[in-house]
């Protein structure tokens, strides 16, 4: 799977929450917005707060969010959105469409609260009789397989597929790394205080779910400290996700036998028969020493040990969907503990999300048809045809590159395909069984469908016109084995695209969030890809070198930000991020340079056209965090903090010292600028 979202789900305790009400239009709010800015403080010292010093006063955070910013705000309203589309599809009738009839027997079913909290933890009644009926940890297999194939795909390990690194046109098996309840391996292995106090404090959660499960208190204290023994050690044997952005770190592909005699304690045959999985002959290991330490595991330790473990992870990934005391220990740990959220959010807005999530083409089709018009879409796909061209230039008249090298790039670079707004062919989901009165069940038929969707593509060529995000999301991606960018009608709105505004925050915003992902294909991930989406070096190694001297700069620069308290980021894991900020948005300033050439610009609300650009490019990254979230994204997140995605960025291009009359020796001048493209 390339999305993970934490899904926080159910009911929960009675809390007051600020007024909201479903949709029925979509707010305007401009992509320039000079009430934001704090025009007191100087651009060239802090560019950030320059472009938004204003917005966190008008914005505060809200008590059911760990961050709020501008694409925050924009996918609480989509929320509210389709909160309207699924209120009014949960109301029955003989005029809904298939697809209306699913996702809004979905919706009320999630909304029954009371038939939820009736329900209490009896719909785990049968898992649990099956935990208690192993007889042996060779058992282990079988069980674990009817989890997975019930859609809770994490527990001890994931498997799925993926395309081949070696021929993307085709799908292979694939067994990946899993079997963690903490955000990252990363906190199971540090030794700081704040490590130790976040393990002990997981230990605490662990053994409370426990206790809502049945079990007593001492006996979920032992079964607790038996899953941090066997996550640890699964956990130590991880690689870390800076290790991951290599992908010749995941790339091992074995033949199932090969796979079986490396786990000689896991049955293989009953865990494929009983997940569904089709027949194969390749699969590719992405963490082959993890998959030494989950036999060990398996060899070493008794079955009331993997029991604890299975009973865990069964409460953690089902907690969401069930009564009030699971959705709150849940939310106390991974949501008030680990990231300072202060309430849990609004029942419509976790069903919501919930939909999005596991039938988001379903609820995509009607956003789409009453949200996104075919002129926003021709827009956008000239925007993005733009800035590829300048890319093209740019490769062409690259000095450090040699031709060998541009004439692959340039290649790779023509072959990319644009994706806007939403698929062209919607997913089918007639097999999905979803009833207005049975809402794990729904849950558990949503996450089936998606898991047999994935195993079912082992074996077959790669639909290449898949998407893997929703059409309401407010997002973009690229993805380097399909070689394309997808811009869903979610993130092609105002503030992000704004149709009302002129050419250069348009350009400053969308334009620099276009360019960002096409550098991605070119970052020092994604350069590794060629035009095919295969896993091939086609670098000269002079310019394979002259490279990791750009990108060096890049990371060294960001590497002296303090993300939080006195942790630096880790510019290793945010490189790519970084490297993508960067070209994109010099990329957007030179195709708005192109676009505009012919007009005659002038200064609106005080600001010149370039200082319009790049204030639009600024305050997308409008927001605040908690200080809670800060810690936990400085240790997942590949994304450097908001304030220095504009100002780490904005102090490498003489284009924005010109445009603000920045000097020498200015925090947003810097004297040795990076630039890679």
């Amino acid at each position: 799977m390339r999305l993970c979202l934490l899904l926080l789900l159910g009911a929960g305790p009675l809390l007051v929450f600020a007024q909201e009400t479903p949709l029925t239009t979509l707010p305007y709010t401009p992509s320039l917005d000079t009430e934001f800015m704090d025009k007191s403080a100087d651009p060239c010292t802090d560019f950030y707060k320059y472009a938004c010093g204003n917005w966190n006063k008008l914005n505060p955070i809200p008590a059911d969010q760990a961050r709020w910013d501008v694409y925050s705000k924009l996918t609480n309203e989509n929320q509210r959105y389709l909160w309207g589309i699924l209120e009014q599809a949960s109301r029955g009738g003989g005029a809904r469409s298939p697809n209306e009839q699913k996702i809004g027997d979905f919706f009320h079913a999630c909304m029954d609260e009371a038939a939820v909290e009736q329900a209490g933890a009896k719909p785990l009644d049968p898992m649990l009789a099956g935990i208690a009926g192993l007889k042996s940890v060779e058992d282990i297999a079988a069980y674990v397989g009817g989890e997975h194939k019930a859609g809770i795909d994490r527990v001890l390990f994931g498997f799925g597929s993926d395309q081949d690194y070696d021929n993307s046109s085709q799908m292979i098996a694939s067994a990946a790394a899993g079997g963690l309840g903490l955000p990252d391996r990363d906190y199971y292995t540090k030794t700081d205080a704040k490590s130790q106090e976040i393990r002990r404090r997981y230990a605490q959660h662990v053994q409370r779910m426990l206790t809502l499960l049945g079990e007593s208190a001492p006996d979920a204290q032992t079964d607790s400290q038996a899953v941090m023994a066997i996550e640890t050690d699964l956990a130590k044997a991880s690689l870390t996700r800076v290790e991951k952005r290599n992908p010749y770190n995941l790339k091992h592909k074995m033949s199932r036998e090969e796979l079986e005699r490396e786990t000689p304690g896991f049955n293989w045959d009953k865990y494929l028969e009983t997940v569904g999985a089709p027949e194969f002959q390749t699969v590719n290991v992405t963490e082959p020493k993890f998959y030494e330490a989950l036999n060990k595991e398996l060899t070493i330790q008794n079955l009331a040990a993997w029991r604890a473990y299975l009973r865990w992870h069964l409460a953690h990934a089902q907690a969401p969907y069930l009564s009030s005391g699971f959705v709150q220990e849940n939310f106390d740990f991974y949501s008030a503990y680990l990231q300072g959220v202060k309430q849990i959010q609004p029942r419509w807005k976790r069903c919501t999300r919930l939909i999005d999530h596991t039938m988001g083409e379903a609820l995509g089709e009607v956003f789409v048809s009453r949200t996104f018009s075919p002129q926003t879409k021709a827009d956008a796909l000239k925007m993005t045809q733009e800035i590829e061209a300048e890319m093209g230039r740019d490769i062409k008249d690259l000095s450090w590159m040699s031709d060998p090298t541009k004439q692959q790039a340039l290649e790779k670079l023509h072959a990319i395909v644009n994706k806007i707004g939403y698929p062209d062919r919607w997913r089918d989901y007639t097999s999905v069984q979803i009833v207005p009165d049975d809402y794990l069940a729904d849950v558990t038929q949503a996450f089936h469908f998606e898991e047999h969707r994935e195993l079912d593509k082992i074996g077959k060529p790669v639909d290449r016109s898949e998407w893997f995000m929703s059409a309401p999301t407010v997002n973009a991606y690229y993805d380097p084995q399909m070689n394309d960018i997808n811009f869903p009608a979610g993130v092609l709105q105002p503030p992000l695209f704004d149709p009302k505004m002129d050419a250069a925050p348009n350009y400053g915003n969308t334009g620099a969030t276009i360019g960002h992902e096409l550098t991605h294909g070119f970052d020092d991930e994604g350069r590794q890809f060629d035009a095919q989406g295969n896993l091939r070096d086609w670098w000269t190694p002079a310019d394979a070198k002259k490279f990791e001297d750009r990108v060096n700069c890049v990371r060294s620069q960001y590497a002296q930000y303090i993300a939080v308290d006195d942790i630096h980021i880790n510019s290793s894991l945010t490189l790519g991020e970084d490297v993508a900020d960067l070209g994109g948005t010099l990329l957007a300033y030179i195709a708005w340079k192109h676009a505009t050439d012919q007009q005659e610009l002038k200064p609106v609300d005080g600001l010149t056209p370039d200082q319009r650009f790049f204030v639009g490019m600024a305050q997308w990254a409008c927001g605040d965090e908690r200080i809670e979230s800060r810690r936990l994204h400085a240790t997942v997140d590949p994304h450097s903090p908001d304030e220095f995605r504009i100002n780490g960025v904005v102090a490498n291009l003489p284009q924005f010292g010109v445009a603000f009359g920045c000097k020498a020796g200015q925090p947003m001048r810097r004297a040795n600028a990076c630039r890679v493209w």
